[in-house]
């Protein structure tokens, strides 16, 4: 067995397992995080077909970077919800299960992250090259720099699991057993795994930083040019401000286990668990679904065609009966 009981996870497991106080706290803290993550999958997941749904969507390379962002963090939101339960109902897990699962998480996590960078160039490129934007921005392209964004954020994930898993033999590998909930706290267990972990963090958080900013100030100077549309110059702007938005609420998810530490060890038990709850909705579950409301409110080609499929959903089930008596008085009639 494998003893990794250093007291910053003691903190943090009592926290996680803090409302363990019955099968009704029990009842209580699954529904008060997997209801809401249900919607924001469900919407997701609608906000995925509509961009599969008409051609213009699957053309269109603003698009399949949003197709490709909301794919990732609907992943990320499965994941993050069904390791939030495991350690609600505290269930351990091997170590290398363990430790493929925080890479994976570290995979989507790189995905979201790069693609957003790479939104906020598009819309540069779009208002300060609006001549050069249909030569420089295909589909071609664009699904390059998507497989690009794939490859590097998987080299990352091969490079994290080869740290955290080639200290051990194979045979130790099978038997190692979490004492705690798996998460980065417990999973990387090598400093050198974790020095890698917060290298590449900060790396991601300079680069969409440079980026927004970057994109940002040329918008600026390309919409004081006569020759640049500044309705369309101050949409882009609104749009890369929605993006460091996300950005940030995305980097913020890194520190969730950090500020559970010092709310563990700052307040009691059942206040501490509330809170967590909160912080969980807030920096975890609510930032994977932002894309979607951004998008499907603000985008006047998404907007109609997401409503209606969302309606379509909603109302599927009651309009199904209504379709059997009237095929009914067909084949009576006939």
């Amino acid at each position: 067995m494998f003893n990794m009981s250093l007291s910053r996870k003691s903190q943090l497991n009592i926290t996680v397992t803090g409302p363990h106080q019955g099968v009704l706290g029990l009842v209580l803290f699954t529904i008060a995080t997997t209801l809401p993550c249900c919607v924001f999958l469900f919407i997701n997941l609608t906000m995925l077909y509509t961009l599969r749904s008409k051609r213009v969507f699957r053309d269109t390379s603003r698009y399949l970077l949003l197709f490709n962002l909301l794919l990732a963090d609907t992943v990320q939101l499965t994941q993050s919800q069904s390791m939030f339960l495991l350690s609600a109902v505290m269930l351990t897990l091997l170590y290398p299960a363990c430790a493929a699962l925080t890479a994976f998480s570290s995979l989507t996590h790189c995905v979201s992250v790069v693609t957003l960078v790479a939104m906020c160039l598009e819309r540069y490129v779009a208002v300060c090259y609006p001549l050069r934007h249909s030569a420089i921005v295909t589909t071609r392209n664009t699904a390059v720099v998507i497989a690009v964004i794939w490859c590097v954020s998987s080299s990352h994930v091969v490079i994290q699991l080869n740290l955290m898993l080639s200290q051990f033999a194979v045979q130790d590998l099978q038997n190692m057993q979490m004492m705690y909930y798996c998460g980065k706290e417990s999973a990387f267990i090598d400093p050198v795994s974790d020095l890698y972990d917060r290298a590449f963090t900060y790396f991601l958080f300079l680069l969409g930083g440079v980026t927004v900013t970057f994109a940002y100030t040329g918008i600026i100077v390309a919409a004081r040019s006569a020759s640049t549309d500044e309705a369309s110059a101050s949409k882009a702007r609104r749009t890369l401000l929605l993006h460091l938005l996300q950005l940030g609420l995305s980097m913020s998810a890194t520190i969730y286990n950090s500020l559970l530490i010092v709310i563990t060890s700052s307040l009691e038990r059942v206040p501490a668990v509330r809170l967590q709850i909160v912080l969980y909705m807030c920096v975890i579950i609510l930032p994977k679904c932002l894309s979607s409301l951004i998008y499907g409110l603000r985008d006047q080609n998404i907007r109609p065609v997401l409503m209606m499929n969302l309606m379509c959903q909603c109302s599927g089930s009651a309009s199904i009966p209504k379709a059997r008596p009237r095929s009914k008085r067909r084949a009576h009639g006939s």
